[in-house]
């Protein structure tokens, strides 16, 4: 295995299995945080039933994150620098999601779990990020174009959807209709998503729109995060409809929609990547 085609440095293997193994402890206690919130009562036991439904959809997300999360870091071992991104685009969502647990759902017998869940996510993606050292040329063409723009668009898009409520909500001073159903003082998706997610999101399209180093090294793991949060929406939008709640329909939809576009954009960039990436010459041989 070659470790720099993914973006290590000279000491990658250490580092590659020091990451593998960070992986795997966090896939294990992920999956049961997750099944033991989707077939028990006690995790959410204390909070309403709308919080219930949006936590549960969380946790099939969270599954579904796992798989890929295992899959990219089998993948990245053997040299994949896309997988690479994927894995690190899964990293990042779970750090989102284990913010969440960790601030907005009562304290209970799994609470040290998420806070464990949330360091190991952390630190392993501190270490991937000072073990990089090169970065592969960039896609160009309709690919770098479709991939940007489906960022800003996103961005953009709940930036709007959460603003909506908010800013009528800020203005009466009373408090949003979501906030009352989920039974929380403040939310943690506003807040995280309205400071760092939607711009961040936006920052990267724009990036990405110029060549810019970053935007070029950020722009899957973005959509990565933007296909798993989505599909987590989606499962909790299930859950609801399931309950004979039939108001998410259009909102479903429109997720599927962010969903799918990010996901073809993240598939067709990576392969780029892959594609374009300078190949290395070292002691008067070829490395692909």
């Amino acid at each position: 295995m070659d470790p720099n085609t993914f973006g290590f440095d000279a000491s990658a293997q250490r580092h590659s299995r020091l990451l593998i193994g960070m992986s795997l402890a966090i896939a294990v206690l992920v999956t049961v945080a997750s099944a033991l919130g989707l077939v028990t009562s006690w995790p959410y036991q204390e909070e309403t039933e709308n919080w219930v439904l949006q936590a549960r959809g969380q946790d099939i997300g969270n599954l579904l994150a796992v798989v890929v999360l295992l899959i990219s870091a089998v993948r990245m071992r053997a040299g994949s620098f896309g997988a690479a991104q994927w894995w690190m685009g899964t990293l990042l969502y779970l750090l989102y999601a284990y913010i969440v647990y960790a601030f907005a759902v009562h304290f209970g017998r799994l609470f040290l779990v998420y806070i464990a869940i949330l360091g190991l996510v952390f630190f392993t993606l501190v270490i991937a990020l000072s073990a990089r050292e090169r970065v592969p040329a960039h896609p160009s063409g309709p690919v770098r174009l479709f991939a940007a723009w489906v960022l800003i668009g996103t961005g953009a898009l709940f930036a709007l959807l959460w603003l909506s409520e908010l800013v009528p909500a800020t203005v009466t001073g009373q408090v949003p209709p979501s906030l009352a159903a989920a039974g929380l003082i403040v939310s943690p998706i506003h807040v995280i998503d309205l400071s760092v997610v939607l711009p961040g999101m936006i920052s990267i399209g724009v990036l990405g729109l110029r060549g810019n180093t970053a935007g070029v090294l950020l722009t899957v793991p973005a959509l990565v995060f933007s296909v798993l949060m989505g599909s987590s929406i989606i499962a909790a939008m299930l859950l609801a409809v399931a309950t004979g709640e039939m108001g998410g329909l259009i909102p479903m939809v429109m997720v599927t929609i962010v969903v799918v576009a990010s996901m073809v954009a993240a598939i067709l960039y990576a392969r780029k990547m892959h594609v374009a990436r300078p190949v290395a010459v070292e002691a008067g041989h070829q490395r692909s």
